[in-house]
């Protein structure tokens, strides 16, 4: 099985996919890494991508997740797939039966508030009200309010997860 865990920057998705994949013994991958070096310096430079930058990556996004289950290894990604359209590409031609999305919503204002205290991150605050305007959340996943501490957020994840096979 994989479980995405998707939302904005700042909204945990690393820190609580790789909490989640502790709790569950399974694989981490964050889609950052994924992501070209050119994505990187763009947004480091807080020029927001465009759909067209986004395609190399969400192809490669598509063929990690497609190994992973042709695999039958288990894993947590933690990637934004802000859009559906995003999503789609993702996961083209992959059984999702196997495969669980969990969104992390969380208010602007508490976000904001997060990136102001990260550190050797590339995503500038100046790119998360581009974010919060790209994002279409999704209906189909199990989602989670980031206001409650990391533990509490990843136990709900881990009970959901079990109770939804």
């Amino acid at each position: 099985m994989i479980v995405i865990v998707m939302g904005v920057s700042g909204s945990g998705k690393s820190t609580i996919g790789k909490m989640l994949a502790s709790e569950l013994n399974w694989e981490f991958y964050d889609a950052d890494s994924f992501h070209p070096s050119a994505n990187i310096e763009k947004m480091r430079q807080g020029i927001p991508l465009t759909d067209a930058d986004r395609m190399p990556w969400l192809l490669t996004l598509q063929e990690a997740i497609a190994s992973l289950l042709q695999q039958d290894r288990n894993a947590v990604l933690a990637c934004s797939a802000l859009k559906s359209s995003y999503r789609e590409i993702m996961l083209h031609n992959c059984d999702r039966s196997r495969i669980r999305l969990v969104y992390l919503k969380g208010s602007f204002q508490l976000i904001q508030q997060r990136l102001k205290q990260r550190q050797n991150h590339y995503m500038s605050q100046n790119l998360l009200q581009s974010q919060f305007d790209t994002l279409e959340e999704p209906e189909d996943a199990i989602c989670v309010d980031i206001s409650q501490p990391m533990d509490a957020i990843v136990q709900q994840i881990y009970r959901l997860l079990i109770a939804n096979g």
